[in-house]
């Protein structure tokens, strides 16, 4: 359906009603491969279509891009490619350099001219790129020690990977770049660092690779940085002074969400880390605004969420990371100053699944006190989004799984002290935690035979104070796994901070009968007896836990506790000593360090 219309010299293809221009002006240079469109194309889409890129196909030779000029033009015309999905104007962020009009026409003209190849040796030469790498080669390169093989099964599925990092010194980490390994079946990645050996202990118990459950508490982002992984993200790497800290045994903690296809498949991510070569001087903090009590009808054609959050303090907005699943169409992030004026800082209109990415200011915004962040995202859950992965529309609900439906926007913020940091995030923990509180709920109702649901949401409410709500989950989960030591420890815990401590006494009872040698059972129960003044017995319990378990601190440490009490400060002291030599978190060491002070004090002389 193409017929060519002469004009003054020129050429005008008329294609589907449509005119584009076709060709220069009669006297112009023929467009050619080797002096216009490779340095297009090497400039803009080699890093990814290349021999082990991420793309589906290469483009570095006159060949492979002549056999694609068609396509190549179209997509460039509407702007498919390269990908770039925020609206102009709304902000400059690292990598974003998108095709010019001028460009674009002579991708155009060059297609449908012929394609022809020209000097071939005016053609520039192919960049430098490491083979597989789009942000560079990396420090360190790591990958599970073996392929997850995922069945022919009807459902998602879940399996987290400890991946050890062979770091013996304290290390600072720029940024990664990961690769799903089998993009077919990988939905997303959520990544974190353990400092522990938590994470480690559960997967080496597991006999496949990787394992199926939560992720330890102790499996934590670090300070003020995203790490993840969605189709279509590269995250930029940060400058040295906001790099983030990795300490000698931690464990990358790799969380896949896999769809399966239909077929066996083998699953291997490889992540890159790269380093600096000197400490962070600054510490940026993260928030995630956003709903998790999504609920969208269906055949609703535009349901919209929205939230926001007030600056406690003086910031400035580093990076954007918006997120959500297929149904998602519109989304938009502004900041509203306190003078009455706002900017949009991020605005996708025509959102798509595959294409995500964190977008980072090349300069900083500078956000004062009592601007209020908001986000606004719209969707669409009718039959006429090609991109609804239910035909016919279903009521979707917040959840991890490819059909249900996710709205984060996530900013990145910059404080101007250590002070106001530590404000901004004490806020912002409490807030997240409620939206997460609001997310589990939301899937319970979805599913409340979900027992790891239940002890999910139960932390969350441990976390923030609500321990009635709290026991309520834990026995919820009780009730679903009456088999399981962790159940009843679990909801042991949370009835003894309640302070209801004869029910949490018969709760780690109950978890002991059915795993003895439970150390962390037997240090709670001890710390729960010496609280009831049955000192004798605490003793016994803790002693137990601690000849189980002598690397456990808490444990040295409600040890110490009965010794004081009954008036063995000496040996108090040593068992703190002992405590005192193992890592443990800061909030444990300052306690074990002043209680140590008072036991020296109490010694007899």
């Amino acid at each position: 359906m193409k017929k060519v219309l002469r004009c003054w010299g020129a050429e005008v293809l008329a294609c589907f009603g449509a005119a584009v221009l076709m060709c220069t002006p009669a006297g112009a240079q023929e467009v050619t491969f080797a002096r216009d469109i490779a340095p297009i194309v090497f400039t803009s889409c080699v890093s990814c279509h290349r021999s082990g890129g991420p793309a589906p196909f290469s483009l570095t030779t006159y060949d492979e891009v002549r056999r694609r000029a068609t396509q190549i033009a179209i997509v460039t015309r509407s702007r498919f490619m390269p990908p770039w999905k925020v609206e102009p104007g709304v902000g400059h962020f690292v990598g974003q350099d998108p095709l010019s009009d001028r460009q674009i026409a002579l991708i155009d003209e060059w297609a449908s001219s012929g394609t022809p190849q020209g000097d071939a040796a005016a053609q520039p030469p192919l960049p430098n790129l490491p083979s597989g790498w789009l942000l560079g080669r990396p420090d360190l390169v790591v990958k599970p020690s073996q392929p997850f093989t995922l069945q022919a099964q009807p459902s998602d599925a879940f399996r987290i990977f400890a991946i050890r990092l062979p770091v013996t010194k304290r290390t600072y980490v720029r940024g990664i770049e990961f690769h799903p390994g089998n993009a077919r079946v990988v939905h997303h990645a959520n990544i974190r660092i353990d400092r522990t050996p938590a994470t480690r202990l559960l997967d080496d118990a597991d006999p496949l690779p990787g394992y199926d459950g939560l992720m330890p508490r102790s499996a934590e982002y670090p300070d003020g940085h995203f790490l993840g992984w969605t189709p279509g993200q590269v995250a930029p790497l940060v400058p040295s002074d906001l790099a983030w800290t990795l300490e000698p045994g931690s464990d990358l903690v790799v969380q896949l969400h896999l769809q399966p296809s239909g077929a066996v498949e083998q699953v291997l991510p490889e992540i890159g880390l790269f380093f600096s070569d000197r400490p962070p001087t600054r510490t940026p903090t993260i928030l995630r605004l956003g709903s998790q009590s999504i609920e969208i009808p269906p055949g609703e054609p535009r349901y919209v969420i929205r939230d926001d959050y007030t600056l406690p303090v003086d910031a400035d907005l580093l990076a954007v990371q918006p997120h959500a699943h297929y149904r998602a169409r519109e989304i938009r992030g502004s900041a509203e100053f306190p003078d009455g004026s706002s900017r949009v800082v991020m605005q996708i209109t025509d959102w798509d699944f595959r294409w995500q990415h964190v977008y980072r200011q090349v300069t900083p915004i500078r956000l004062p006190k009592g601007t209020r962040l908001t986000m606004e995202y719209t969707y669409d859950n009718s039959a006429a989004n090609v991109r609804n992965p239910q035909l016919p529309p279903a009521r979707v609900y917040w959840g991890q799984r490819s059909h249900d439906e996710m709205g984060d926007l996530w900013f990145q913020l910059l404080a101007t002290n250590d002070r106001d940091r530590q404000l901004m995030s004490d806020q912002i923990a409490t807030k997240m935690s409620v939206e997460d509180i609001a997310g589990y709920e939301t899937m319970l109702r979805v599913d409340p035979t979900d027992a790891e649901l239940h002890d999910d949401v139960a932390l969350l409410y441990m976390g923030v104070g609500q321990l009635a709500p709290a026991v309520r989950h834990f026995e919820a989960s009780v009730a679903l796994r009456p088999e399981s030591p962790a159940a009843h420890f679990n909801l042991g815990t949370a009835l003894a901070q309640a302070g209801r401590l004869d029910e949490a006494v018969a709760a780690f009872r109950a978890a002991l009968s059915r795993r003895p040698a439970y150390a962390l059972a037997l240090n709670n129960l001890g710390q729960v007896l010496l609280a009831q003044g049955k000192t004798g017995e605490a003793l016994k319990q803790l002693q137990e836990a601690v000849l189980l378990d002598a690397a456990n601190p808490q444990a040295l440490f409600g040890l110490a506790e009965v010794y004081a009490a009954v008036g063995s400060f000496d040996l108090a002291v040593e068992t703190l000593d002992r405590a005192i030599k193992l890592p443990m978190p800061a909030a444990l060491a300052e306690q074990v360090l002043a209680r140590r002070e008072v036991y020296l004090k109490r010694r007899p002389r």
